[in-house]
């Protein structure tokens, strides 16, 4: 039996019961902590699986089938157990008595929008990283995507007891902000009435400077245009980032995308010090930055190499392929160790769970940073590098162009303010974030099945719209969902006995399990998947009953029967709700 009083998922429940039921045959000193409880790949070999027998066998001193047949025994004996079989080598499969089900429903509604939280996390500091686009122009769509993977990850990881931090890097140094500083002196000339002609190659063609120029003018007149490059180019650097950023923060709110933390890499050099020197030579100290030479590429290509002492990390210490550059020939930092200097910082702050959200074209600069992240935290922070594929745009099939340095590009704004942001967020995360996601902008506001953001929300519409319908037969039936929870949890839920009801009472106690799979590989598509698989039975079940009255969620003159399937909707609804809130999704109470 559960040695815990506090409510609990069937999932981990289970998991208490094999594990006392392995502890009693092997003893008190047994290490359980291999032991998992899981749907078995086959749903004929039965409710649920366990490896117990297969991961303690070596340390029992026995063979895995017969340490199984040892446990299985035990198992009978337990009160949720209908059914124990021994299978193969020795898994263990188990079939679940059918009160089980209804009990975790009514689990559902005592713990209504709570249901699914875990404390797997407990409480460990978490910091994701995700967006830190370049501040040289509005967001477009692959942007969205990492900004919805990041934001959906961080909600999940909450909503599995981890502190999550939410960060966005600007990358504020470097060439790429002076570049855009030219850029936006041309516009300020220009609205000083100046013709400035075509922009030259090289620099940003966008329209969205002309606001910048604009500023400038008003702000400083003609006083710019006097001065030297290096007088005007840090005032308009700073003006074109500021307004830049106000432009991003503006369209990830619009995606309902916020932040705690926006650090920026101009103060890891310009700011108390310099951070990414106190970095280097704090690794010098430890050994892991010295002088030295690099070898030619192999692959040949003699483009970015150079035969020179430089100074260098020792990223192949930690299993990185060649040892890596962190001053360029004329002294400045590479991008490299002015981002070992900003995970230093994140370290600093407390983080040792670091998850950073990448462009997919960063692949391979995974493990250097990996291995920079053990040198600054003496091993002891962990660096997971999720990589999000490029998002192909279509229109009913056909692609729609984008170039961000002729300025053509559709930016993310566009989208979201044209199929939604509903739209834009599930069907994001309806793809795992290393595949390669076609985002058709006719597609996602079908109201089709094989839509899938309209036949989530769609789920719970329809739910909500079977409480107003069932008022009818039950008057006293609450608006509100915890009161609603309250009365139907007294249901005679053991009327719920169709198949395809006891198929969604299966789904529903899947939920809890999810969120902490999807938490501990974060990955948040799951998430959106078993959303999809919840709305799909029901979707049939609510079908089913248009050609069976008997089967329908609303029986006349049968109060029992009825309070028992509203129950069933109240725990689909719920769930629909608590996943579409991890997705940043609305879960609407009817569809217009």
């Amino acid at each position: 039996m559960p040695s815990s009083s506090k409510p609990q998922h069937l999932f981990s429940d289970m998991l208490e019961r094999v594990c006392a039921a392995t502890g009693a045959v092997l003893g008190s000193g047994a290490d359980l902590s291999r032991v998992v409880v899981e749907p078995p790949r086959d749903p004929t070999h039965g409710d649920m699986a366990t490896n117990a027998a297969m991961v303690l066998a070596k340390d029992a001193g026995k063979k895995p089938r017969e340490l199984a047949e040892a446990i299985a025994v035990k198992l009978r004996a337990d009160d949720k157990v209908a059914k124990v079989d021994v299978a193969g080598p020795g898994f263990i499969n188990l079939a679940l008595e059918p009160h089980v089900w209804a009990e975790e429903l009514r689990l559902v509604l005592e713990a209504g929008k709570d249901y699914g939280r875990s404390a797997i996390g407990k409480g460990e500091k978490v910091n994701v990283e995700y967006v830190s686009a370049n501040p040289t122009g509005p967001m477009h769509v692959g942007h969205g995507r990492g900004a919805v993977f990041g934001d959906a990850l961080a909600n999940l990881l909450a909503f599995a007891g981890y502190d999550v931090t939410r960060e966005y890097y600007i990358n504020d140094a470097g060439a790429q902000v002076d570049v855009l500083a030219r850029s936006a002196f041309l516009r300020y000339r220009e609205a000083l009435g100046d013709n400035i002609g075509a922009i030259p190659e090289g620099l940003y063609p966008g329209d969205y400077l002309r606001p910048v120029g604009g500023e400038l003018a008003a702000d400083y007149g003609a006083k710019l245009s006097t001065m030297k490059e290096a007088e005007w180019l840090p005032v308009v650097r700073a003006k074109a980032i500021t307004m830049m950023m106000d432009t991003i923060r503006d369209d990830l709110a619009a995606l309902n995308v916020h932040f705690d933390v926006f650090f920026s890499e101009r103060s890891l050099i310009e700011g108390e010090g310099d951070e990414v020197g106190t970095t280097i030579e704090s690794l010098r100290k430890s050994g892991e930055v010295y002088e030295g030479r690099l070898p030619p590429p192999k692959g040949g290509n003699l483009e970015d190499w150079e035969d020179r002492e430089q100074t260098l990390f020792r990223s192949t210490d930690f299993g990185d392929d060649v040892d890596r550059p962190l001053k360029k020939s004329d002294g400045s930092y590479t991008y490299f160790a002015s981002d070992i200097a900003y995970h230093r910082s994140k370290v600093a702050r407390g983080f040792l769970n670091l998850i950073d959200v990448w462009g997919a074209d960063h692949g391979g600069y995974i493990k250097r940073m990996q291995a920079a992240v053990k040198a600054v935290s003496g091993g002891k922070a962990e660096l997971d590098v999720k990589l999000v594929q490029l998002v192909r745009l279509l229109r009913a099939g056909e692609p729609v162009k984008m170039s961000k340095r002729a300025g053509e590009f559709v930016t993310l704004r566009e989208v979201v303010d044209e199929v939604g942001r509903d739209a834009v967020r599930f069907d994001m995360l309806y793809r795992k974030n290393d595949a390669v996601l076609d985002f058709d902008l006719a597609k996602v506001i079908e109201h089709t099945r094989e839509n899938p953001v309209f036949y989530v929300q769609y789920g719970h519409a329809r739910g909500q719209s079977v409480f107003r319908n069932a008022r009818e037969e039950m008057p006293d039936l609450p608006e509100t969902a915890t009161a609603r929870a309250a009365l139907l949890k007294t249901a005679q839920l053991d009327r719920l006995s169709d198949a395809g009801e006891i198929s969604l009472l299966r789904r529903i106690a899947l939920y809890p399990r999810t969120i902490e799979a999807a938490a501990l590989a974060h990955e948040p598509h799951r998430i959106a998947f078993y959303l999809y698989e919840l709305a799909s039975e029901f979707h049939a079940l609510w079908t089913r009953g248009k050609d069976l009255p008997h089967l329908r969620f609303i029986i006349q003159n049968d109060r029992e029967t009825t309070a028992a399937r509203l129950a069933l909707v109240e725990g689909i609804v719920t769930i629909l709700a608590s996943g579409l809130a991890l997705l940043g999704v609305r879960a609407p109470e009817e569809m217009r």
